[in-house]
């Protein structure tokens, strides 16, 4: 890999660890609990750079020497609301009724912390969804668990296959991490 320096993934997510590793990055994975609270003024947009950044602060215990820390986290937004992972199968259900035969934003916020340095920024896309009959959306909630993810729905899943129309944006950043930024914003360091 062109990345020379350790990598410390700060996610418990499998699908980040997938991306990463897919892509062909060295990484360990050691995270801290991190309390994903935000001022009520934030905009939308900007909630998940925050989280990523609390993230990645909580993790900085383990930058030794060259080591770079890339936390992240992901959201949903709908009519400037943010819908994040669903409490309950009666959550996961009324928020897959919103977004259904809607467009809505992913936006992943990323965060890459060494000793010397720190970057945060975003990757947006935009996911045209058909509509979603109330039969589909039980059959996926009670198929695929869709509870720790944020909008209630993974795009490699039945239902980011069968019902997504069209992305704007890049499917990595849709799945949890958008990748092509994170290796241009490394090589930076």
């Amino acid at each position: 890999m062109i990345i020379n320096r350790p990598l410390i993934l700060a996610s418990k997510s499998p699908r980040r660890s997938q991306l990463l590793t897919e892509a062909g990055f060295e990484f360990t994975i050691q995270t801290k609990d991190t309390e994903e609270s935000y001022p009520a003024t934030l905009p939308p947009s900007e909630v998940p750079a925050f989280l990523a950044e609390k993230k990645a602060t909580a993790c900085s215990e383990f930058i030794k020497d060259q080591e770079i820390v890339i936390a992240a986290d992901t959201i949903v937004i709908l009519d400037n609301v943010i819908y994040e992972k669903p409490k309950d199968k009666e959550d996961a259900i009324r928020i897959l009724t919103a977004l259904s035969g809607k467009v809505h934003e992913v936006v992943t916020g990323v965060c890459l912390l060494a000793a010397e340095q720190k970057s945060i920024f975003s990757g947006h896309a935009k996911v045209h969804f058909q509509p979603i009959s109330d039969q589909e959306i039980r059959y996926y909630i009670d198929t695929y668990q869709p509870y720790d993810k944020a909008g209630a729905y993974a795009i490699q899943e039945w239902l980011g296959l069968c019902k997504i129309s069209k992305i704007e944006g890049t499917y990595a950043n849709i799945m949890g991490l958008p990748v092509d930024l994170v290796y241009r914003n490394l090589l930076k360091f």
